[in-house]
């Protein structure tokens, strides 16, 4: 199973103490993966989300929710019939991971309040302007990685054969608060 895009991102810690997160929800991660499988298996043909689903351990119906998305925002196409499946509408090289998440309606945002400048008293917060910037590097980091570049470094870390299950990956960045003393 490739699971590559599992990141958690602490940001802060809120008045609870305790932290707060932001993630890359599953729907988000499992669409990257998918097309992603899809991409390293372009040249058998069209790919069976059945395929699909059995060797990423998502479940069909779930992905055929995804591919609707998918194949609405020119992400992929279909085929029916006996051999269908779905292939890349484009190449890899030109498909970049910020517009799959963006096209299963998944955003990448850290701040609290959704962008909506809304975060304390119906203004933004003092840090509001930092979590933005955070936000937007975080989609233009994701909006310069194709396919073709995932698909590349799973072949670097396996030879030319299709990659084998690997493990998740959870990138933690703390942000502690000071004592007022210090």
């Amino acid at each position: 199973m490739i699971n590559l895009l599992r990141y958690r991102i602490i940001l802060s810690i809120n008045q609870e103490g305790a932290y707060d997160t932001v993630r890359l929800t599953t729907k988000g991660r499992y669409a990257v993966t998918a097309m992603l499988d899809l991409a390293i298996h372009q040249d058998l043909g069209p790919i069976a989300l059945a395929d699909i689903a059995q060797r990423q351990g998502i479940s069909l119906s779930y992905l055929e929710q995804l591919f609707a998305k998918l194949r609405r925002r020119a992400l992929v196409t279909s085929v029916r019939g006996p051999g269908g499946g779905y292939n890349l509408a484009r190449q890899a090289a030109e498909i970049y991971i910020a517009e799959v998440i963006a096209a299963v309606d998944e955003n990448v945002d850290t701040t609290r309040c959704g962008g909506t400048q809304n975060c304390q008293n119906d203004g933004p917060c003092l840090t509001h302007d930092l979590w933005q910037d955070l936000s937007d590097r975080i989609y233009d980091y994701l909006n310069r990685i194709s396919l073709q570049q995932l698909v590349d470094r799973q072949h670097g870390h396996n030879g030319s054969r299709a990659p084998a299950a690997c493990t998740a990956i959870d990138v933690k960045l703390g942000v502690r608060r000071l004592p007022a003393n210090a």
